[in-house]
């Protein structure tokens, strides 16, 4: 299934709005917002070279911007909510850019030292003539420590700009939002409905912010079917909002399950999936990394679980724990 152009991965990046003078400043839980480098001494109207960043939408991480000089910035990440040590996630826009303008960004404050970056991963851009994600190039990006930075592990990369009136979005993995699934979500419960497929779609629990915490059932209950003995898999995804990936790779799951390929039809007779596709709604909204919005590595809190400080995995031990005693 393609969804097409996603106006809710990224709120604002194609929809912007008019800046004022007084446009600089932080937004909700601590990201910037449409905070306009100015150099020092220039008061006034910004001009087409004072970038401006930007962090206040669904999945937007970024704390605070520090302009070195005229083309070096150094960046920090917001902290994951109520856990100020865990700090990897970042994805925050860029406009105002003036034509072929270089500059080199330094995300500054990553906690996690040991990670990919040093398996020569680098970070993803796109902006609104090219759509798509890309890598920057390696030769581009430097991970190290910094003697300018108490000796810590610093992500440097260059960028040149190269149209004044796009806007630039990067981020260290491919975001996939809460809304964003709420929209697959809709669009495949009316797919199924199409094809006469088993598919059934419900609200298990909601979060600690009241978003939902969606249980997909898919499965063969065609009267006229004869019934083997079937299995129960159980999937689930995003319990941390950091690991995207599992989201794209969860939805490629569900659409190969609801269709008519033979796999999926054999699957379907002998097998009942019940898949959560996003077990952190919270974290992945507000753009953590690990965290929920509590502060909570909700992968730790299995055993500890409960309603009020961890209902996604309360509901979701209750369910698993129902479906291991029933004779299904």
């Amino acid at each position: 299934m393609e969804l097409g152009w996603d106006p809710l991965q990224h709120t604002s990046i194609y929809q912007r709005k008019e800046d004022s003078d007084d446009s600089d400043g932080e937004g909700g839980m601590g990201n910037v917002a449409r905070m306009i480098m100015r150099p020092p001494g220039h008061s006034g109207k910004a001009k087409k070279g004072h970038l401006c960043f930007d962090a206040s939408f669904e999945t937007g991480n970024l704390g605070k911007v520090d302009l070195i000089n005229e083309y070096e910035y150094d960046l920090s990440i917001r902290p994951d909510s109520c856990n100020p040590k865990l700090r990897f996630w970042f994805n925050f826009t860029v406009d105002n850019v003036k034509q072929d303008q270089r500059v080199i960004f330094n995300i500054v404050n990553i906690s996690k030292e040991k990670n990919l970056l040093m398996d020569n991963m680098t970070p993803l851009v796109k902006s609104t003539s090219r759509p798509k994600w890309q890598r920057i190039p390696k030769q581009h990006v430097f991970y190290a420590k910094s003697h300018l930075h108490h000796n810590h592990y610093i992500l440097s990369f260059s960028f040149a700009f190269d149209k004044e009136d796009d806007v630039f979005q990067f981020c260290v993995a491919p975001p996939y939002s809460y809304s964003r699934l709420q929209t697959f979500l809709n669009l495949l419960e009316v797919k199924a409905s199409h094809l006469n497929q088993n598919f059934k779609r419900e609200l298990l629990a909601n979060s600690v912010q009241k978003r939902r915490l969606d249980l997909v059932t898919i499965g063969s209950l065609d009267p006229e079917e004869p019934k083997p003995k079937r299995r129960v898999i159980a999937i689930m995804a995003r319990v941390h909002p950091g690991e995207s990936p599992a989201s794209f790779v969860c939805q490629g799951l569900l659409e190969l399950l609801i269709s008519s390929n033979s796999i999926a039809t054999t699957l379907r007779k002998y097998v009942i999936f019940k898949v959560i596709p996003m077990l952190n709604p919270d974290g992945v909204f507000v753009g953590n990394y690990r965290s929920s919005a509590m502060g909570t590595d909700l992968n730790r809190s299995w055993h500890l679980c409960n309603p009020w400080c961890h209902p996604t995995i309360k509901a979701t031990r209750d369910i698993l724990t129902m479906l291991d005693k029933s004779k299904v």
